[in-house]
This record gives C-alpha cells, structure tokens and sequence, in this order.
C-alpha cells in the first residue's frame, strides 16, 4: 500500500505477536489500513478480533514483553511512529493522536475533581495555567454537551453519570485538538439512548473540528451513521473493507454477512436473532488456510488450507473470499448466456 498525500494514518504490513512461554499468539497477522484527513474509518470485529492491539500500537503503547511488533510500519504525517523513542512519542501521544478508551470509569482518577484531570491532559502539552486553564476546561465541557460546566469541573468521576464520564473522556482527547481520535469501543457499557447520543457527538466534533476519528467496535450497527470507510476484522486479519454503503448493501464476505444478519430490525420482530455459530479462534491456535472457514458455511476444501487473497470488487471495495467472487463471476457468466 502506497502513501497518498491524503491520509493521515497509515499502517501498512503490521504484525503484532504475544509469546508466554512457548506459544506465539498472532493477535494482529499482517494487516494494513489507512485513515484519510477528516475522515471518520470504523474497524470493526468480534472481542479478540485484534482491534484494541492495533489502537496500542499506533500509540506505542503495546507492552514488550510480551507483546512484540514482529513488522510493519504506521506511518503518521509521513513519518514511522515505530522509529520513534519514548521521547518523541509523548510529543504525538495525546497531542496528535488522542484515545478514548472503552471504559471512563477505570480511566478517570476517582480522587481528583474533573477539572484536575482535563487540566492536566491540557498541561502535558501546553504551558496554560490559571484563569485560562480554567476557562478552557470550561469549554471544553461546554463542547461535549456538559451542562453547567462551571459547576461540574469541581466534581469527581462518581458523580457522573456513564454518559457523562465518556463526555468528559472526550472532552480530554480534545483538549490539545488532536489530528486524530481514535475511540475505542466508547458506547459498549452505555444504553441505546446514551450511545446514540455519543455517536451524534462523534460526527459533530468531526465536521467542527475537520479531525479523523478510528472508531473501534464489535456492533456494525453503530457505525452506520458514522464511517465513511470500515474495515471489518477477524482473527487478526482484514476480511474486508469499503465505504459504508458497499458494507451494508453489498457484503462480500461470509464474516460481514453474518455480522450484518445478527442486527436487529424491525423486520426481524418476534423471530430469533441470527448469531454467527463458533467463537473466534485462540489467536496462539489458528486455523489453517482461511481463519474463518470452521464458521462458514460457504467453505469448500481448498478454505481449509489456502490463505485467500483480497478479492477486488471494485471502487475500492475488497473482500478475502475468492469462493463468492466466483460465485459472482458465475453469475455473470450465466446472464450474459441467457
């Protein structure tokens, strides 16, 4: 995958390995992925999909040991961020690149008062102080929807609500105006309501701000509203990737097929929800030829030992199923007999 002048983000070729004891778990085998300027991609998954390992290492942040970046470069502005010391990262990590991780509550210091904890994100990077520290927490809070922010930057984690933890994750991710956020499933532990109400908040901050947001999740459902592009992931792999509208209209693998076909819809009420039989598999113990083929029900002899390629569907749409791009040519085929 070649650099475009257009991305802001890109991983090409990454692996990330875990060894404890004698076993090599590929959490993430060999993936690539770019993110556009002012661009919103979702990467979306099954847990234990490798997701949350890719987020770290774009911030440096996987440990060693035992994990190991075994290759690959991420390519930020034009620059390895896999060549960088500690040093030099902490300069891009909440600066350049800010996380919203999936869980507020474990995130926020549960001893010090909210003002305390975005002041800081704020003087990690810059040199404000006093009544204009303030006055940009203040802000801040106004931008993601808290209510009487002059009041609650002298409150504590516990105090808020759920919604309103994962509001002020975001209004720290923002607060030294980041190129990029990446967030981590943000809505997992939060109602419908709330989710859809921190979703808006996702698409609104990136119109304002023309920043690119990674949004991570296991429910492509959320993500309607929201990508521009999304990657779907298994087993440490891309299965398949394209704009929103390929995804949802025109899935061309097995694993976003079945993604898709477990949502819920009004069409479906009173029936039972379609769920993908099997698990993911133990990333220490994959299976050979195509990791999804012991769940698929499209797989034929040649998926259990062949590691398929991308296949091109055309306008950027490409999807690691050879068996159902022949079924598409054979189609074709057909119609242009009759």
């Amino acid at each position: 995958m070649k650099q475009n002048n257009l991305d802001l983000l890109s991983v090409h070729n990454l692996k990330i390995y875990f060894r404890t004891n004698d076993r090599r778990a590929r959490a993430v085998d060999d993936i690539s992925f770019e993110v556009r300027r002012e661009e919103t991609v979702c990467l979306v998954g099954e847990s234990g999909c490798g997701k949350t390992v890719t987020a770290l290492s774009i911030l440096g942040l996987v440990e060693t040991p035992p994990g190991e970046i075994a290759g690959g470069r991420i390519i930020f502005e034009g620059q390895n961020l896999m060549d960088m010391n500690e040093e030099k990262m902490e300069k891009i990590r909440g600066k350049r690149i800010a996380m919203v991780f999936q869980e507020p509550l474990t995130s926020l210091n549960p001893v010090f008062t909210i003002e305390d904890q975005i002041g800081e994100a704020i003087n990690t990077h810059q040199d404000i102080e006093g009544e204009e520290l303030h006055k940009s927490c203040v802000q801040l809070l106004k931008d993601v929807g808290i209510s009487s922010p002059e009041q609650r930057l002298k409150d504590y984690p516990h105090q808020f609500s759920g919604g309103q933890r994962q509001r002020i994750m975001i209004a720290m991710a923002l607060s030294c105006d980041p190129d990029i956020i990446i967030a981590d499933e943000p809505t997992t532990a939060l109602d419908v309501t709330v989710q859809a109400q921190i979703l808006q908040l996702f698409g609104s901050i990136q119109k304002t701000r023309s920043m690119s947001i990674l949004y991570i999740t296991h429910d492509l459902g959320v993500v309607a509203n929201i990508a521009d592009r999304i990657y779907v992931m298994y087993a440490g792999v891309i299965t398949e990737q394209g704009d929103t509208a390929q995804i949802f209209q025109n899935p061309r693998h097995p694993y976003t097929q079945g993604l898709l076909a477990s949502l819920p819809d009004r069409s479906k009420r009173g029936r039972r929800l379609y769920s993908i039989p099997g698990v993911v598999p133990d990333p220490a113990h994959k299976p050979s030829g195509c990791p999804f083929h012991p769940r698929c029900s499209h797989a034929i002899s040649t998926c259990r030992h062949e590691y398929p390629e991308m296949c091109n569907y055309g306008e950027g749409h490409l999807a690691r199923c050879p068996i159902i791009f022949k079924k598409r040519d054979q189609h074709k085929k057909n119609e242009y007999a009759e």
